[in-house]
């Protein structure tokens, strides 16, 4: 599994069409092979944290390179972002944790440990 952090700060004069082409990317993510999961976070400093997973590093750069998505990375550098970082990596170990029945208590480690 692979994951991008995407941490950014909207300028304060971002543009309104913001939210939409937000969401726009989060539904392309969501239609790519491989997708796994896209989630948002804000914190009360203004900083926002975006965690997108895909099953592979092919499937993840299919998603960066998607002539949609580079064109909302363009208009996000000229209308929304004040700042970004982005990082991406691949996720070594994975456990989880659930009371849910329906939720696996555990999920496999990757080989080598």
């Amino acid at each position: 599994m692979w994951i991008t952090v995407f941490r950014n700060r909207l300028r304060t004069d971002a543009a309104a069409d913001y939210g939409d082409v937000a969401s726009r990317m989060k539904a392309l993510a969501q239609r790519m092979p491989g997708y796994i999961g896209f989630k948002t976070f804000s914190a009360d400093d203004g900083e926002r944290v975006s965690l997108v997973e895909f099953d592979s590093l092919e499937a993840l750069l299919a998603w960066k390179n998607h002539p949609e998505h580079r064109a909302a990375q363009e208009r996000g550098r000229q209308a929304y972002y004040s700042e970004y970082s982005v990082q991406s990596a691949e996720i070594a170990r994975d456990y989880r944790f659930s009371l849910d029945p329906q939720q696996p208590a555990s999920s496999a480690i990757r080989s080598g440990d």
